[in-house]
């Protein structure tokens, strides 16, 4: 990278994730995240997960089968999300931090950035905490054994992390952290807005309290990083930047089949069901949705200004020609 002087001076001035020791969850928070003892009388009215998320559950066959079923899915797919946030927190995005805190970027680091950076590793530990904890209870009450020990997300952004060259490997880390935290904001944003069993939606609350100000962090040291690098290491970012917003809306087919399983829906059903959530389309589909934040981060960063990379997104069908 071609190092920070060519940086305006008003950027150390930024990268704080304000009140951080008042208002993180890991210093403010007094929810438990426990299953209330009323649980049976609120899923009357309430959801495990938020049933936009979840379109599946319209199906002519989950609804003839009941509130039961729909019920139980959506601990399946709370349970997932949970152990599946688990791994990322720790494995994922605080990796990607790591880079920011050890100089692995090489680039001049400010010092608030750095302390930003530890902040964020410390509510990203408390996440995947209370995340597992939360799952945990889910999974004893309902029985669930089957959780895959690796969701695929996690495998698929493994495998792209380690097809990035040894050059590019800490820009690679902090692209997937940038898009992960700038994703997840949203994400949190849409679920809470439901009726949710009180221990989720105090344990969402608390996350996406946490996750509004991550990402705005990482959307400014993206800034801080765009304006520095090279003309290669732009190029290579902005074709991963591609692969990784879509990955993050794939859906885990063998985990989706495995969890229609479990409630006795048969093969045909469950065929029809993947068929409308699978492929290329449905997967732009939803990151055109679901990546709004990341994409308005990358257009505040100047990232489209340069006519290849509009051209990039446009042609993966991210952004419109």
């Amino acid at each position: 990278m071609t190092g920070a002087s060519s940086v305006p001076e008003f950027w150390a001035r930024r990268f704080t994730l304000g009140e951080w020791d008042t208002r993180a969850s890991v210093r403010a928070s007094e929810h438990t995240y426990l299953l209330p003892p009323d649980l049976k009388q609120q899923l009357e009215t309430r959801h495990w997960f938020p049933p936009a998320f979840l379109p599946y559950l319209s199906h002519p066959s989950i609804e003839a089968a009941g509130q039961s079923v729909i019920h139980r899915l959506s601990a399946n797919h709370l349970v997932y999300f949970l152990d599946y946030t688990t791994l990322l927190e720790h494995r994922i995005v605080n990796r990607a931090v790591e880079t920011i805190v050890h100089g692995e970027l090489d680039v001049s680091i400010p010092p608030r950035m750095k302390t930003a950076a530890l902040q964020l590793y410390t509510d990203e530990g408390f996440h995947a905490l209370f995340s597992n904890s939360l799952a945990e209870q889910v999974a004893g009450h309902y029985g669930i054994t089957q959780r895959p020990a690796m969701p695929r997300r996690i495998s698929r952004l493994n495998a792209l992390l380690d097809q990035a060259p040894d050059r590019h490997k800490a820009l690679a880390w902090f692209m997937v952290g940038f898009v992960s935290e700038t994703i997840i904001a949203r994400e949190l944003l849409e679920v809470c807005r439901d009726a949710l069993v009180s221990s989720v939606q105090e344990m969402l609350r608390d996350h996406l309290t946490d996750e509004a100000r991550h990402s705005r962090y990482f959307s400014e040291v993206f800034h801080y990083l765009w304006l520095t690098l090279n003309s290669s290491q732009r190029t290579f970012t902005a074709k991963l930047l591609v692969d990784i917003i879509l990955l993050f809306f794939e859906v885990d087919e063998r985990w989706l089949k495995a969890s229609l399983h479990s409630v006795g829906l048969n093969n045909a059903v469950i065929a029809d069901i993947l068929d409308g959530l699978t492929g290329e389309q449905a997967t732009v589909l939803r990151a055109r949705s679901g990546a709004g934040a990341t994409l308005q981060a990358l257009h505040s960063a100047g990232f489209f200004d340069l006519r290849a990379n509009q051209q990039l997104f446009a042609q993966a069908g991210l952004v419109d020609g």
